[in-house]
Formats: C-alpha cells, sequence, structure tokens
C-alpha cells in the first residue's frame, strides 16, 4: 500500500541517538517544513523562533529527569537533520510555547517576529496572508470503544488530527522502538517523537489539544514527550500508574490523552499543569474533543474563542458513541461526519481561505489495539480511503 505519508522504520538494534540520526536523515525535508510552519504559529503569537527554542530549552532538565534517552533522540534527529537541538525541542515543546489564551479571540503582534524569522532564514510561507481565522474553533475529535460493546468484541480508538493543512505535508509513520526494546508505530509530525500510535503490546493513544490558564508557566513535562513516554505502557492501567509518576513532575501544558488497551480498557486522561484526572467511559464509550470534562480540571479552562466547536462536536461524536456494536466501518463514518459544515468531526478546508493556512481534518487514524492494526486516512477523511498499515510487529 501507498501512502501519502512517508514510512520511516529504524533498527530495534540501535541505540536512542543514533535512531534519532536516522530518523533526521530520513526526514530532513519534512523537518524544515514543520520549522517553517511552527515558526510562523509562534510568529503570529508574538515570539520568534529563537525565542520558541530558548524557551523549550526550558524544559531540556525536566525532559532529561523523566528520561535521558529521549534526549539522545532528539540531539540524533537535530544532528541528522541538519538542525541546532533548540530547534527539535521547538517542536516538541509546541504546544508548551503556544500561548495559554492561544484558542481565545485574543490578537498578537506578530510582524516584529515574523521579520526576525526573515533574518534568521525563515521565511514567511504565505507572505502577506493571514492564518485561517477558524484555526481556533478547535481540533481533534476522537472516540475510546470497550470490546464488551463494540461489533467484534475488540477495542478501538479512533480520531481525526484537524489543524493546518499545510502542515500534511510534515506528517509520517514512524516505526520505532522505546528504550526496552518494544516496537511502536506513531503519526507524528516530522520532528517530533510521537503524537498518535499504538505499540506492540496492544496500548494506543490519541491527543486532543486543551488549554489551561497555566500552560507555559513554569517547566513542567512536555506534551508530546508524555505521548512517547506513554508508548511505553502495556494497558491503560499501566498509563494510569505512570501519569502518577509523571504528576510529581509536573506537566507542561493541558491536553486529553484518549487511550485503549488490548485488555478492554480505555479511558481518557487529562492533563494539566495543576494535575490530571481521567474520564472514564460511558456505556463502554469515551468521546473528547478540545475542552475539559473532568471536574476537578473545569478551573484550568482557559478562555476560549465563541466560535469554537468543541462543544457541538462533543454533542455529534455522543451520538455516533450511542450507536450500537461500533467496530471498524462505524468509526470510519464516525471519523467522516459533515454535519456541521466547517465545523464538523471531518473538517474540509474552507475554500474561501488561502490553501497553505486553511484548517481542516489533516488525516484520521483507527487502531484495532487486539490486531494492532492502524487505518490511516491520510487527507480530509470524507474524501479520501482509510488505508491499512502494514502489521509488521517486530
Amino acid at each position: 500500500m501507498n501512502f501519502t505519508f512517508p514510512i520511516i522504520t529504524l533498527p530495534a538494534h540501535a541505540t536512542a541517538y543514533e535512531r534519532g540520526r536516522l530518523y533526521g536523515l530520513a526526514a530532513a525535508p519534512q523537518i524544515r517544513h514543520s520549522v517553517l510552519t511552527y515558526a510562523k504559529l509562534f510568529a503570529v503569537c508574538g515570539i520568534h523562533w529563537a525565542q520558541a527554542g530558548e524557551r523549550a530549552n526550558r524544559y531540556r532538565e525536566m525532559i532529561h529527569a523523566l528520561d535521558p534517552l529521549l534526549m539522545d533522540e532528539m540531539q540524533g534527529i537535530a544532528e541528522g537533520s541538519g538542525w541546532q537541538l533548540n530547534d527539535i525541542l521547538a517542536l516538541n515543546c509546541r504546544t508548551e510555547i503556544l500561548p495559554p489564551n492561544f484558542l481565545s479571540d485574543d490578537k498578537y503582534p506578530g510582524a516584529a517576529a515574523l521579520a526576525a524569522n526573515r533574518l534568521a532564514g525563515l521565511p514567511d510561507w504565505e507572505p502577506g496572508q493571514a492564518l485561517d481565522p477558524h484555526l481556533k474553533d478547535g481540533e481533534c475529535t476522537a472516540m475510546a470503544v470497550q470490546g464488551r460493546v463494540s461489533e467484534d468484541g475488540h477495542t478501538w480508538l479512533a480520531q481525526n488530527w484537524d489543524w493546518i493543512g499545510r502542515q500534511r505535508d510534515a506528517l509520517l509513520i514512524l516505526k520505532t522502538h522505546d528504550a526496552q526494546g518494544r516496537a511502536l508505530t506513531t503519526l507524528t509530525e516530522a520532528g517530533m517523537l510521537a503524537k498518535i500510535g499504538m505499540n506492540a503490546a496492544g496500548f494506543a493513544l490519541g491527543l486532543n489539544i486543551l488549554r489551561s490558564t497555566s500552560d507555559g508557566l513554569k517547566p513542567g513535562l512536555p506534551v508530546h514527550i508524555v505521548l512517547r513516554h506513554l508508548l511505553g505502557c502495556d494497558s491503560v492501567a499501566h498509563a494510569r500508574e505512570r501519569l502518577t509518576q509523571m504528576a510529581t513532575m509536573g506537566f507542561g501544558a493541558a491536553s486529553n490523552i484518549p487511550c485503549a488497551d488490548a485488555q478492554g480498557e480505555v479511558a481518557c486522561f487529562e492533563i494539566a499543569p495543576a494535575d490530571w484526572a481521567e474520564l472514564k467511559p460511558d456505556n463502554g464509550v469515551v468521546v473528547h474533543t478540545n475542552h475539559f470534562m473532568c471536574g476537578p480540571l473545569l478551573g484550568e479552562q482557559s478562555p476560549m474563542g465563541l466560535a469554537l466547536s468543541s462543544q457541538p462536536r462533543l454533542a455529534t461524536a455522543r451520538q455516533h458513541a450511542a450507536k450500537p456494536r461500533l467496530g471498524l466501518a462505524q468509526l470510519q463514518a464516525f471519523l467522516r461526519d459533515e454535519s456541521d459544515g466547517f465545523l464538523s468531526i471531518c473538517r474540509s478546508p474552507d475554500p474561501a481561505l488561502p490553501p497553505q493556512g486553511r484548517v481542516e481534518s489533516v488525516a484520521g487514524i483507527v487502531m484495532d489495539t487486539h490486531t494492532r492494526q492502524m487505518w490511516i486516512a491520510p487527507g480530509v477523511p470524507s474524501q479520501v480511503a482509510f488505508e491499512a498499515v502494514a502489521n509488521d510487529w517486530r
């Protein structure tokens, strides 16, 4: 099967540094694409790229304390791709660098930061054009289904990843291993250690961005580092233990992490600098969008724009969750739902806006934790087929 996204397979026997170096070599063009994407995104928030790297560097000691091999791997990515370590850290800490009110209607002075980027050799990829004003209308809808209520007795996790359509060209499928040698596969943005994925034990996770009033105010574990670390877990219960341990170090920013495992358990774990909490399934299914749902964290919610679609998408997702005997076909239909126009679960780009800055469902992914099988839609899910990722765990 030929994917739109490159597939990078790293050797199991390699050191963490060597895995990173090989990743950086193989994905150098895509990593440059990621850097240019986030250089502009940070700049329109008033942060030029060098400042983003300085902010990301504050998380280095925290990451090293959690897992020093992840720092080795990022150093390898930097050297393999021709960037500095701070650049790779900035990609992996992008959620923490974005301001807490990123999803609000606030405006930022970005001209000076864009000018500083140009002087540093980082051109604006859409000069004179603003980003899609709907960028702050929400992103990502996820559903996890327990085996006891699914069509085939398997446990499933499905989600769309909504973001700037331009960033589709930076997505790749990374097949690698953790420090213990366990195989994992992740759909991620080039230069990042992980995003949405599953490991050989049948533990799967996704990501929905949340925004807390405390995001980025002090060093904590970055969201994408947390995702990579959790991909070393055996189960949802194991992830729960790991999060309890990581909470003693603190989290750098808020996000929701939907999870599923081959033992039949599902959950959503909301994390924030203040704490973390668990959203349990309702009638065997748990759904999530882009606002806090756990009582202990409701007070952490950062202001959201008036047009934010998180609540309507959640309502639509719950309608799909209530359908009987969910399986692959039903979950693909869920990810293809266009019932709310440009603010749907499946988000098509607004043709009235400049192409590169438009927000859309960049990809969709469905994972069966029992067979360890993934299906990825390498585009807006309503417009492309879900393609099976080769099931070659080793």
